[in-house]
């Protein structure tokens, strides 16, 4: 799936250029905050082999953050794990103090509304960038 199609295909528009994170990212990516009260949900979208760096979503109690996959195709994978491909349609709920990374397949856009939970003392923790090689052997 091409950027092109997504923008066609998608309820939500994308956004701008996602320059406030991309020192996190490899590749570029969109952000469309949708809501910014009470719970932030923020639609990304990923150029084809567009993918942040491995981050935590830390929380002294509830935080972490859901994925709703909502076009193109891509991947979400935690820390000591295989890699999980996603596909429109498929939620990822990732607990705080996990590992991971997610973005975009080298072959398809991808796009995902990335929600928020509420907790107490929430901060994100971004780490290394996915290994090149690593996500080149990925399908």
């Amino acid at each position: 799936m091409t950027l092109d199609e997504i923008k066609q295909a998608s309820p939500f528009a994308i956004g701008g250029e996602n320059v406030n994170y991309a020192q996190y990212f490899d590749g570029k990516s969109y952000l469309n905050g949708l809501s910014l009260q009470q719970v932030y949900v923020g639609n990304v979208t990923f150029e084809p082999g567009c993918r942040n760096h491995w981050h935590i979503h830390h929380a002294e109690s509830g935080g972490g953050q859901i994925l709703l996959v909502t076009a193109g195709r891509g991947w979400y994978q935690e820390w000591g794990k295989p890699a999980r491909e996603l596909k429109a349609g498929d939620v990822v709920n990732i607990p705080p103090e996990v590992k991971h990374w997610h973005g975009a397949a080298k072959d398809s856009a991808f796009q995902h509304l990335a929600i928020e939970v509420p907790g107490e003392e929430t901060s994100n923790e971004w780490c290394e960038p996915v290994d090149s090689a690593a996500y080149d052997a990925l399908p």
